[in-house]
């Protein structure tokens, strides 16, 4: 907590919150009555982190959007949904891997996530075309948890 700057707060609070809010305003005029926004959130939100309690309030910030702009555009019937991914394997825990690379970390790492291991780009992207889809037609306000069980037991 004592290693937080302004500079830092502000930076990721421009760019997860800001930036996402100013964006999703600006594609409102253009965007279809009857659509869905997908978010995407964070388990960080809902799990604590060590040292990542700006970037998982930001997090939280967005879910909250998912709940408000759901009702801000229920009479355009825009459908807001957030996407909470867990640990995904791409590229982001790169530099994670090289510093971790002890069998005791990975085991004990694996063993955190109910489903065994890191999920895959693939089943975020799955999760996210069936929220855009007409087979969530009736889904809206949610968040999403693509996560392996993490943030659930």
């Amino acid at each position: 907590m004592g290693k937080i700057t302004e500079e830092h707060f502000d930076k990721l609070f421009s760019i997860n919150v800001k930036g996402l809010l100013f964006t999703v305003q600006k594609a409102l005029p253009i965007f279809r009555d009857g659509g869905s926004i997908i978010l995407n959130a964070s388990i960080g939100a809902s799990k604590g982190g060590e040292e990542l309690s700006v970037y998982h309030a930001t997090k939280a910030a967005i879910r909250s959007f998912a709940r408000s702009w759901t009702l801000d555009l229920r009479q355009r019937k825009i459908r807001v949904n957030a996407v909470t991914p867990g640990s995904i394997d791409t590229p982001i825990f790169k530099p994670v891997l090289d510093q971790q690379q002890t069998e005791e970390f990975w085991k004990n790492a694996l063993k955190a996530i109910p489903m065994g291991g890191m999920g895959s780009p693939d089943e975020i992207a799955k999760a996210v075309s069936f929220l855009a889809s007409d087979d969530s037609s009736y889904i809206t306000g949610i968040e999403l948890f693509v996560d392996g069980g993490v943030a659930q037991v």
